[in-house]
Parts: C-alpha cells; sequence; structure tokens
C-alpha cells in the first residue's frame, strides 16, 4: 500500500514524467505563490527560531517552485537556504538526517507528510493548500448522511485540512454529533477522551466509538485513506475527492486486504530467520522499537539480522535470500508496504509481535504506529514468562500444512552467538571477533567490490559517461 512512497526501483524513476503544466502554482501570480508556500508563517517561524542554516524538504511535484521560494525566504529573513534534493526514506517523513548533513538549524517540510513526531530539529509544516470545492463537499455530505442524528468523524488529507474549518460551517448547525478532527503536529500524548492516529486528533463517544461512527474523508485514494480503513474496519467510510469532485462509499477491499495482512502473520510465524529494515531515521523512538523487536523475536526462537539499506526495491532485498521474513520499522504512512512483488514477505512490526508473542492476538485490524506497541503504548503486551518444562511448542502452519516446532527462550535478553571465534583481519589490524553470521556472509560467492586500498594510482579526474545505461551518449546505435 505504500510502495509509491516508500520504495523505489531505477526504472521508474528515469521514466517517471512530472507533469509541470498541471503544477497546482507553476503560473501563478506572486502573491498565489506566498500564499500556497505560506511565506510569511514560514518568515516568522525561522526569525523566532533565530535560524542561520534553513533545510528546505520539497516532494517532487512541489520542486518545480523550490528555487523561488529559497530565494524569497533568504531575502527576507537572512539566513542561508538549503533544498533537499532527495529523501533518505518516504517522501512523507522529515528528512532529520539530510538537514543535519549540512548543520540546519530548522527543516521546513512542504506537500504531503506523515506528521510523525521529530525529536531532533524544530520543524515547520506547509502542506500547500489544494483547492476544494466546499460546497460539493458539502453536498456529498449531506447526500450520504441524510440522518442528522447519525455519529462522524470528519477527516481530510493534510493538503485538504485548511477547507475543513468552512466545511465545519455548513453543516455542524444541522448535525451535532459530528466531530472534526484537528492536525497534531507536535506529537504528544492523547487525553483520556481522544483518539490520536496518524497526526489526527479527535474526540468521539468512546461507548459508540468505534463501531456505532462513520468517518468522512476529504481527499482521494491513498495510503493515508487505506491505513486508516485498516486500523478501523468496523468503521464505514465515505470520501469525497476534490480532484474529481465525486464521493464514494468506500471498504469493499477491506476484508481482502485484512485476510492479505493475516496471511503475512502466518508467513511471520513460519519463519526462523527475520531481517530487520530500518526504515525511518527520525521518528521517535525508533532505536526503541528495534531493540523491542529484536527482543521478541529473541524470545520466539528465531534469530534477526537488521538492514539498513535507504528506499527498498524488490532488487535490494533480494541479496539477502537466507531471510524468511522481513519486518520494516517505519513511518504509519509506510509501514504496510505491499510487498507482492517481493521475494520475501515484509510485515509490520504489530504482525510481527502477533507471530511471536503468544500472548498478542489478531483482533482483524492493524496498528501502524510502532510507538504503541512499546511499554506504555496503548497496544504493548509483555512477553509472558516462559517455563522451561513447556517453553516447546508444536502446532500446524495454516501456510504449507505441515507441523511447525517453536521454542520459547527463557531468557530475556539475546544472548551473544557462542560460535565465535578470533580470526586475523588483516596485516594492520591484528584480531576481530568472527560469529556464524559474519562466517555464512564471507562465504558467498560475491561479496561486494573490492576496495583494493593503496593498490590503484591516484589519477585526476576526468569526465564520465552520460546518459542512463541502456543508451549512453556516446554510444552508437545499430
Amino acid at each position: 500500500m505504500a510502495t509509491a512512497l516508500f520504495s523505489s526501483s531505477g526504472e521508474e524513476v528515469i521514466s517517471r514524467n512530472i507533469d509541470i503544466a498541471q503544477a497546482d502554482i507553476q503560473s501563478s501570480p506572486e502573491k498565489e505563490l506566498d500564499e500556497f508556500y505560506e511565506t510569511e508563517k514560514t518568515v516568522e517561524f525561522i526569525q523566532r527560531n533565530a535560524a542561520q542554516k534553513v533545510a528546505l524538504q520539497f516532494s517532487d511535484d512541489l520542486l518545480v517552485d523550490s528555487v523561488t521560494v529559497a530565494r524569497k525566504l533568504e531575502e527576507a529573513t537572512g539566513a542561508k537556504t538549503y533544498i533537499l534534493g532527495d529523501t533518505s526514506y518516504g517522501s512523507c517523513c522529515v528528512d532529520e538526517v539530510a538537514a543535519e548533513h549540512v548543520k540546519a538549524n530548522v527543516l521546513v517540510h512542504y506537500g504531503r507528510a506523515c506528521l510523525s513526531p521529530c525529536c531532533r530539529l524544530p520543524v515547520f509544516y506547509v502542506f500547500g493548500r489544494k483547492a476544494v470545492n466546499v460546497d460539493l463537499c458539502a453536498e456529498a455530505f449531506l447526500s450520504q448522511y441524510l440522518d442528522t442524528d447519525c455519529h462522524v468523524v470528519v477527516l481530510s488529507d493534510v493538503v485538504y485540512d485548511h477547507a475543513l474549518g468552512e466545511l465545519k460551517k455548513r453543516i455542524e448547525s444541522a448535525y451535532p454529533n459530528v466531530i472534526f478532527s484537528k492536525l497534531s503536529l507536535c506529537g504528544g500524548t492523547a487525553s483520556p477522551d481522544e483518539i490520536v492516529k496518524f497526526g489526527r486528533r479527535f474526540s468521539p463517544d468512546l461507548s459508540l466509538w468505534p463501531e456505532s461512527y462513520s468517518i468522512f474523508y476529504v481527499g482521494g485514494e491513498g495510503s493515508t485513506l487505506s491505513n486508516l480503513m485498516l486500523t478501523w474496519p468496523r468503521c464505514t467510510f465515505f470520501s469525497f475527492n476534490p480532484d474529481t469532485g465525486e464521493g464514494r462509499t468506500e471498504g469493499l477491499h477491506i476484508n481482502r486486504a485484512l485476510m492479505k495482512r493475516f496471511y503475512l502473520i502466518e508467513r511471520a510465524r513460519d519463519a526462523n530467520v527475520v531481517g530487520i529494515l530500518v526504515g525511518t531515521l527520525g521518528v521517535s523512538d525508533y532505536l526503541l522499537a528495534i531493540k523491542h523487536l529484536q527482543n521478541i523475536i529473541h524470545l520466539a526462537g528465531k534469530k534477526s539480522y537488521m538492514f539498513s539499506v535507504g528506499k527498498l526495491n524488490p532488487a535490494k532485498l533480494a541479496n539477502f535470500p537466507e531471510i524468511d521474513v522481513f519486518v520494516l520499522v517505519a513511518c504509519p504512512e509506510n509501514a504496510m508496504l505491499d510487498s507482492s512483488e517481493f521475494y520475501k514477505p515484509v510485515v509490520t512490526p504489530d504482525e510481527m509481535e502477533v507471530a511471536c508473542n503468544p500472548a498478542r492476538e489478531w483482533h482483524g485490524y492493524c496498528i501502524t504506529n510502532f510507538r504503541e506497541l512499546l511499554p506504555g503504548g496503548s497496544a504493548y503486551v509483555e512477553f509472558p514468562e516462559t517455563d522451561p518444562s513447556d517453553a516447546h511448542h508444536t502446532d500446524v502452519s495454516l501456510i504449507t500444512g505441515n507441523l511447525r516446532s517453536s521454542h520459547l527462550t527463557v531468557t530475556e535478553t539475546p544472548q551473544k552467538d557462542l560460535e565465535t571465534s578470533l580470526v586475523q583481519r588483516n596485516s594492520t589490524t591484528a584480531l576481530t571477533q568472527m560469529n556464524s553470521a559474519a562466517s555464512y556472509l564471507a562465504s558467498r560467492s560475491w561479496q561486494g567490490l573490492d576496495k583494493a586500498l593503496g593498490q590503484t594510482p591516484v589519477v585526476k579526474a576526468v569526465e564520465g559517461r552520460k546518459g542512463i545505461a541502456i543508451a549512453y551518449e556516446d554510444e552508437i546505435c545499430s
């Protein structure tokens, strides 16, 4: 579901076209440009933080105006601006790592955002005020909800959040039980009567939530809508797409999607070797989430290895055939990766924990925020103490139909591999430690490029080939 946002292939990047003619503000007057990018508020944010270096992170569709916006901010504040050319992981995430490369004091994020809490830099969000026909949106709401006493939560894509205030004025007098969500830009904990999901905050009647509520979503198809529906599958969903001006009832494919997630849990139960994929370096508590996963995987009698490979694609993960299943630690927007094209399945931390923790049960909905699974989180379930006499379990795999044997580990912390030895690393570094995993990787026929340090003569840099691999400019096509 988040393949387009999080993973990418070289072919897609080369062949992708950005339709500049259809950009929202590419030919807009200067006043509309300032309004769309909230230049005045951004200047106040930079001055309030006394920033001398400012990182600007644009989504692909907004890069056409990046230079113009950067110049405006420099002229208004005197600060040096840096346009981040690429994101380390998902474009919806604040790329604090790239900002730290230029030692930025603050970061301004433009476009769609997952609103995951950050911990390193002050961040200012500019979503872009995409146009919404509020009249059509209100008509779609009125035609869908004929009962004025119905309980409805109104959510939206972040780029349409600016229109919710006007929509509220149109319908709140006739619908007393309609609740409008607010963006939660600073993270923080929710009050007892609040629901906070995907950076949105609202307060429903908890005695009726969620079964008796319907959700009206302003926005098009995408990972945000899909994640909301998988998080609350018992709610009825109705969406209004501002691009087409049409509304429709959602949810016909949710049962199938939930069954697919349950299938991935069974694949995780069958796995003996798990690869933990680092899909974020900016979301708060991601290191705690990795340690939590390592612990429960170890307690379930499985082995785990950690990988940081940047943006994912099938070719990258195919380099590790010994891994049975991967678990992705990423922001909620990108957690449920569609791994149908991958050689091995990719699951969420919640699904991995359901597969490993005997005290966790599958409740028919998804949890995409890994922070909820940590101690103190709303979905935290402690791993039960294991009786040494009852640590071995046997059941039947729902995937293969074969007997599946699992051995729960009694110790609470992962033990170091006992199969270690001291070996000579090279002529200058005497000794190093090698374990079984390192021995396996060292036995591969291909281990990567040989650095050959000190063996290659130093030469001046020369101009290389131009173009793409299938058709360099200096090649003669027959």
